[in-house]
């Protein structure tokens, strides 16, 4: 018998008659043969309005209390889903994360699943009961309850998915599925029938808010399809597999990150434990740092620029001024009014010129880019927060993402259940305790730890920092036939900027000409180049939501003397480029550093 879990989140059991309605969708899948479980959230605005009550009583109410308080939204709706459920003549029971079995760490209001036991719910449903689960929450190894924050009920249907082998995860929602963008920003936008895991992960990290970013890595990691549906309508909705819908184009998705913060570090060290001393103290602070990009080294110094949200600027420019005037450098100029654009697709390492279409559709647009870094997948640029609904619209019908594609998969449906044979989530969560006992649910996973060492580097050093010009450069690259893969552009002022990016190592010298031939126009800018380089690269899931993973890389570089002349990062992966002599001790001391995680 097939095994579905089911999610409404709290938009979808608002009230008495939209929780009926989830009721009604749980019974038709338990009569079509399947056994069923609903994970719920908090009814509508509940979670809301308890931690209004919590800060009415304490303006900083202890996190272990605020577990206690916010897991009782959950308690609430599981509790009215079984009543639904009954009243309409079948057989449920509603279940705690506590009584289900979900243990985490101890980190309240933020914690992380270690296990699920599945006994009590099998014998549930062998019962023929529909399970009526709590999303958002579990119990550490002391019985105090605890949370799992953002996101939490997505996270805990997909895990609870994965622990169980479901043959699907049903992830219920206000909106009919998985958008190339924002309807509600961009009305064009249009239904995709099928997403990558890879994809998602980028998109959710960068804002797209119908999925958290921790489910989409619980499903990657255990090869759980989850689909996306509306709870209003019987619409298809979106799958969330292992291929992109459509696989020969570069871009299927776009975003727009709104309030962004930009910092900018101008002459500290260009010393192997800079990136330590400035983003260690930031993790401390539990501030998420999004684009990292830096100058190449002049005169033993170099320049850092990196984003982090808009409302946590203030205390990210507390917490590095003092860091900076020790190190000798200083804040540049910083902006609380940027915001951040974004393209993702599988299929564009496969094309060239896919950021040049980009940069020269914004050009057009008169839309200049403060900051650029590319990752494999995805595309990002920082441009002023009145610019930015512009930008996104510009990019959006720049690759057509308002078109269906021309070959995209047919059923996407079809694959689900040859992908859910070959692949059992229950062996690979088997696979990876067989490696490490320890080893937790949602522990940082390592695929790879690699060397490129096929790659040059080229730097322009103060090129004008106006629209056009990354536009202008990148466009001459793609029409000599240049690949490029690593972009980053720093700001340095609001009249110049940094700009760098590495070509293969056959292709330097042409690229090299190009870059001098280019420079030549521009009366600030000189070339620096570098031919033999090693990229170094940390790829696997959970990168970003375990946010020491970078900070681990620098500190082991750091240890090692080996100094950082390019940093990127992205949900699934973390690329920084050595000098090409470092790259094999380089190589050696991140698998070292990570042994525990890689599997």
């Amino acid at each position: 018998m097939a095994l579905i879990v089911q999610k409404f989140g709290g938009t979808s059991v608002a009230n008495t008659q939209m929780i009926l309605a989830a009721a009604r969708k749980a019974i038709r899948a338990q009569q079509e043969g399947n056994q069923v479980v609903v994970v719920v959230s908090a009814m509508g605005k509940n979670t809301d309005h308890l931690i209004e009550l919590a800060l009415e009583i304490n303006e900083r109410p202890p996190a272990r209390e605020m577990d206690m308080l916010l897991s009782t939204g959950e308690q609430v709706s599981v509790a009215l889903m079984a009543m639904a459920v009954d009243s309409l003549g079948h057989k449920a029971v509603s279940l705690t994360g506590a009584q289900i079995g979900i243990r985490t760490d101890s980190s309240h209001t933020k914690a992380r699943i270690r296990s699920i036991s599945t006994d009590r719910v099998r014998q549930l449903l062998n019962e023929g009961n529909i399970v009526i689960a709590a999303g958002f929450q579990g119990i550490d190894e002391n019985l105090n309850i605890t949370t799992l924050g953002r996101g939490g009920s997505d996270t805990t249907a997909v895990a609870l998915a994965a622990v169980l082998d479901a043959d699907a995860c049903e992830i219920y929602t206000d909106v009919d599925g998985v958008y190339t963008t924002d309807p509600r920003i961009l009305p064009e936008a249009r239904l995709t029938r099928q997403i990558s895991y890879d994809e998602m992960l980028e998109l959710a990290s960068l804002g797209a808010g119908v999925m958290h970013s921790r489910s989409i890595e619980f499903g990657k990691k255990f090869h759980v399809p989850i689909h996306v549906r509306s709870s209003l309508s019987d619409s298809p909705g979106s799958l969330i597999v292992d291929e992109p819908e459509a696989p020969d184009l570069p871009v299927s998705g776009a975003t727009l990150t709104k309030d962004e913060a930009r910092i900018a570090i101008l002459g500290v060290p260009d010393a192997p434990d800079t990136h330590q001393q400035i983003f260690e103290p930031i993790a401390g602070q539990r501030v998420t740092v999004d684009m990292i990009v830096q100058s190449p080294s002049r005169a033993g110094a170099i320049d850092i620029s990196f984003t982090v949200p808009r409302h946590e600027f203030d205390l990210t420019r507390q917490t590095v001024e003092p860091i900076v005037a020790r190190l000798g450098g200083a804040l540049g100029d910083c902006s609380a009014d940027v915001s951040k654009v974004s393209v993702v697709g599988l299929g564009m390492p496969q094309q060239t010129g896919v950021a040049a279409r980009m940069f020269a559709a914004l050009a057009r647009e008169d839309i200049n880019l403060q900051m650029i870094t590319t990752s494999e997948i995805k595309i990002s640029v920082l441009v002023e927060r009145s610019q930015a609904l512009r930008a996104l619209r510009t990019v959006h019908e720049e690759f057509g993402l308002h078109l269906a594609p021309h070959q995209a998969v047919t059923n996407p449906w079809d694959q689900i259940g040859a992908r859910r044979r070959s692949v059992s989530a229950v062996d690979v969560i088997r696979r990876l305790q067989g490696v490490d006992h320890e080893l937790e649910m949602e522990g940082l996973t390592i695929d790879q730890i690699y060397l490129d060492e096929t790659q040059s580097r080229i730097t322009l050093l103060h090129v004008p920092n106006r629209p056009g010009i990354a536009a202008q450069i990148f466009g001459e690259i793609a029409a000599n036939s240049i690949l490029v893969d690593m972009i980053v552009q720093s700001y340095v002022s609001d009249a110049y900027a940094d700009l760098s990016f590495t070509v293969p190592r056959r292709q330097f010298e042409e690229a090299l000409a190009v870059a001098q031939r280019l420079a030549a126009g521009f009366a600030t800018c000189r070339v620096l180049s570098k031919a033999a380089i090693g990229k170094l690269t940390v790829s696997g899931i959970g990168l970003r939501s375990h946010t020491g993973t970078a900070i681990g890389m620098f500190q082991t570089l750091a240890e090692s003397q080996i100094g950082l002349e390019m940093v990127n990062t992205s949900e699934v992966r973390v690329n920084a480029v050595v000098d090409g002599t470092a790259g094999e001790r380089g190589v050696g001391r991140l698998r070292d550093k990570f042994r525990r995680a890689l599997r």
